[in-house]
């Protein structure tokens, strides 16, 4: 039986396990696209907080590409599964190669989404990365390296849907982890959604401009 609707009632459900953040000066929500930002979207409004893309590409092991050996985010973090790489006897220019393709794709998708508006500052700010489930997880891992590097002072780890581990694991990767359900067996992100469509680029731009308008 599905949980949500669509990633928008995820998103008012996600939002009600995040009130303690309401009102803050402070925070900040972060969107991974696409599928992220409707999610986000939800839960910036119901906080007041600014909402902004963080722009993160899964590295597809090559020839398997369904299968994620990493992954790279704004500001050029990267993370590599290590026991993808060595069981596929994956070389350093496998991986490099991957990962200047989809440096390439990163960039373009970061020109797209923001229309020309500069990234919002995490400097210092508690910051909620927010996706539409979690399923190993690498994308998600990626971008709260990267934010690290950033400077944000506190992240929260944000989903509607995981798997009991994925969610317990992430508890050592941030300082707070929010997973609004773990239902067991969990096989996979799309099967609690009604419409798991996909995000286009055009939605996740409007959605950015309409929080952007939002805001002002």
């Amino acid at each position: 039986m599905a949980l949500f609707t669509d990633r928008a009632d995820a998103g008012r459900q996600l939002a009600a396990r995040l009130r303690h953040y309401r009102d803050r000066d402070d925070v900040v929500v972060l969107g991974l696209p696409r599928g992220g930002v409707p999610v986000a979207y939800e839960v910036a409004r119901a906080l007041h907080a600014p909402l902004d893309v963080f722009v993160v590409r899964k590295l597809g092991a090559p020839g398997r590409e369904e299968l994620a050996m990493g992954a790279i985010a704004s500001g050029g973090a990267r993370v590599l599964n290590r026991r993808v790489v060595d069981a596929y006897g994956l070389s350093e220019e496998d991986v490099e190669k991957v990962a200047d393709r989809e440096a390439i794709e990163l960039a373009r998708r970061e020109q797209a989404y923001r229309d020309g508006r500069p990234p919002l500052s995490i400097a210092g700010r508690t910051v909620i990365l927010v996706d539409d489930g979690l399923a190993t997880g690498a994308s998600m891992r990626a971008a709260v390296a990267a934010l690290r590097e950033h400077g944000a002072e506190w992240i929260v780890g944000a989903v509607p849907v995981s798997s009991v581990e994925t969610c317990a694991a992430f508890e050592y990767c941030v300082d707070e982890m929010v997973c609004a359900h773990t239902p067991e067996p969990f096989f996979a992100v799309g099967l609690w959604y009604e419409d798991f469509a996909a995000t286009t680029d055009d939605e996740v731009r409007r959605l950015l401009k309409e929080a952007g308008a939002d805001e002002r």
